[in-house]
């Protein structure tokens, strides 16, 4: 296992400013989520780990010892690509070996540690097909073996998943939280999918525009959003922002004119007339229409004239354009100033 820290790390292409001074400390066996839209800088900062990218500011560290200018051979990490990268005329033992050979290890111990892992990811049927032969999950699995073999103290995951269909992903998403916690080794893994961030990660750092936004367990940046893009980037369905006169009814001294309240879909229910210590009636909400989500069906209606989005039971009955009264759980809803985009609730 091993610690990382990332210091004043700072890369720029030309004028553009990919990275901006970012100081990042990465415990020993964590698994670590870098998630934020296109170009925001993720990618960058793990090919920076890798050696793949120089550093033009700032240092990075692997238990306290710099490795900025080392040799990518010589960072003892391996990493995962969104393309599997597999040799077409070698069979999935000979390239999950690959690396080990070039090492110059015994043929034993390249054996060894193949079937080993082989047997981890449940592909010891497969080892003397070509990639070829495979489908994309398990030319998947291959790729992610190819890099544990190697038994480093760092792997890295950049969007490896991004080619599979939903059912395999999630099916992936499993089998690599399972091997962490099965090879305690300390992993970074890049996505754009929010959902992949939020169950996979022990904490998740949120970037934007080459700086990060928020560092947090998944639960922290869920319910404790540092900013309106924050909120507005993580959570599916995505948070409600009301505005306007409604803001003006919340209880909360901080409220002023101008501020936005962020209120999640599963936070808005259809008052019954009868109300809780921690809730606030907001208003006539009238029903415009639903989405079937299995378990749950979700509402999408105006709130006195903005559009809302609300979670409720699967067996609700109503009518189109049908009008309710709206109430929130003020403990689970947030106030933004809309200049500067701040929660001021935290």
């Amino acid at each position: 296992m091993a610690s990382i820290e990332f210091s004043k790390a700072s890369k720029s292409f030309g004028a553009s400013h990919i990275l901006k001074n970012i100081d990042l400390n990465i415990s020993s066996g964590e698994f670590l989520v870098l998630v934020g839209p296109s170009g925001c800088g993720k990618s960058t900062l793990l090919r920076t780990l890798a050696g793949l990218e120089k550093l033009d500011g700032g240092d990075i560290k692997v238990n306290n010892r710099s490795i900025a200018k080392d040799e990518p051979q010589d960072r003892d990490i391996a990493m995962v690509f969104q393309n599997y990268a597999l040799y077409p005329h070698m069979n999935v033992a000979e390239n999950m070996g690959f690396a080990m050979k070039l090492q110059k290890k015994p043929k034993d111990e390249i054996h060894k540690r193949v079937q080993e892992i082989a047997e981890l990811l449940q592909i010891s049927h497969l080892l003397e097909r070509k990639p070829k032969e495979l489908s994309g999950g398990q030319r998947q699995r291959v790729a992610l073996g190819r890099a544990l073999a190697r038994q480093t103290s760092i792997v890295l995951f950049d969007e490896p998943l991004s080619n599979l269909d939903a059912h395999l992903r999630s099916q992936m998403r499993v089998e690599i939280k399972r091997l962490h916690q099965n090879l305690k080794s300390t992993m970074i893994y890049v996505t754009h999918d929010q959902m992949e961030a939020t169950t996979m990660g022990d904490r998740i750092a949120v970037l934007k525009d080459g700086i990060v936004e928020q560092l947090g367990t998944p639960s922290q940046i869920y319910h404790q959003p540092k900013n309106l893009f924050i909120a507005s980037f993580i959570g599916s369905p995505e948070m409600n922002f009301i505005e306007g006169p409604l803001v003006k009814k919340l209880p909360w001294n901080e409220a002023q004119e101008g501020d936005v309240l962020g209120v999640r879909p599963e936070a808005l229910r259809i008052s019954n007339g009868s109300l809780e210590s921690n809730e606030l009636e907001l208003g006539s909400y009238q029903i415009e229409l639903s989405e079937n989500l299995g378990g749950q069906q979700m509402l999408h209606g105006s709130l006195e004239g903005q559009n809302v989005r609300i979670l409720v039971d699967s067996s609700y009955n109503f009518s189109k354009d049908e009008k309710v009264r709206l109430k929130i759980d003020l403990t689970k809803s947030h106030l933004f100033d809309k200049k500067t985009g701040l929660n001021k609730r935290l």
